[in-house]
């Protein structure tokens, strides 16, 4: 009974598509006794041409922004990378403009990123969502307002920048990253014939292109069907809604904080036993 409780995911194989926290979550699965398999499906890498986040951190630097969107933690990590590899003297003139302007997060990846530079979030999205993002500054004058918006991986989300306009900011974005294909082809495909065997007990996805590189890599009614063998988790809604785009439902979910913490404790409690 003791190593029942100690190891409750003893016996259990959960398939883990995370890239920059792969240990990490996969250490907090293999500490609860799942035998993991790890198959980063996507590679985050620098933009491939960084003037333009030169260009956008000189113009927060310079006080050129009156608000700044944080869509991820990795883009505001990245940035700061960027400045401390190739312009390190702009980093303390860019962590001081940061800490003035109005700094709006889309959740609580971008909320960590923050604390890490010793500064918070001063609104919150009301969820995690671009439409969590628009509903919070709907409320809110923007005509005039400079707005800077660093991006999702390089989606340029268009409703975004939109509502931003039609609501009379002007605006400047930012791709600090990319995504990239992680593990080739062939190992995708040896993932997909595990979950069709019945092989994998939960797959859980941390990202949205993790899961459009599932799908552009396999047949998408084989991919369908093979996710149908599993127990589908999403470590929250945005990922949860790249799944349904492609006809899967998310099975499991952390109801409030969307961390891999939460979601292991959201996978012992589906999978314990």
């Amino acid at each position: 009974m003791a190593a029942m409780e100690s190891q409750p995911l003893a016996g259990r194989v959960v398939a883990v598509p995370e890239t920059r926290e792969l240990e990490v979550f996969a250490g907090l699965l293999e500490r609860r006794g799942a035998q993991v398999l790890r198959c980063p499906l996507v590679a985050i890498r620098d933009a491939p041409d960084p003037a333009p986040v030169l260009a956008f951190a000189r113009t927060l630097a310079a006080d050129g922004f009156d608000d700044l969107i944080l869509s991820t933690g990795e883009g505001l990590r990245r940035i700061v990378a960027c400045l401390e590899r190739l312009e390190p003297a702009l980093r303390a003139p860019f962590l001081a403009a940061l800490a003035r302007v109005r700094k709006v997060t889309r959740g609580p990846k971008p909320a960590r990123a923050l604390r890490e530079l010793g500064l918070k979030s001063d609104l919150a999205a009301a969820e995690p969502t671009t439409a969590g993002i628009i509903a919070t500054l709907a409320e809110l004058s923007l005509s005039g307002r400079r707005v800077g918006v660093q991006l999702y991986g390089t989606e340029p989300n268009a409703p975004l920048i939109e509502f931003l306009e039609r609501m009379g900011a002007v605006v400047t974005s930012v791709a600090p990253y990319v995504y990239a294909d992680g593990a080739d082809a062939a190992a995708v495909q040896e993932l997909l014939g595990r979950l069709t065997a019945g092989k994998v007990d939960a797959i859980a996805f941390t990202s949205t292109p993790q899961v459009e590189r599932l799908f552009a890599v396999g047949a998408p009614d084989a991919v369908r069907a093979a996710l149908a063998r599993t127990l589908v988790a999403a470590v929250g809604p945005v990922v949860a809604d790249a799944l349904r785009r492609h006809g899967v439902a998310a099975r499991l979910m952390p109801e409030e904080s969307f961390f891999l913490k939460p979601l292991t404790a959201a996978l012992e409690e589906a999978l314990r036993g």
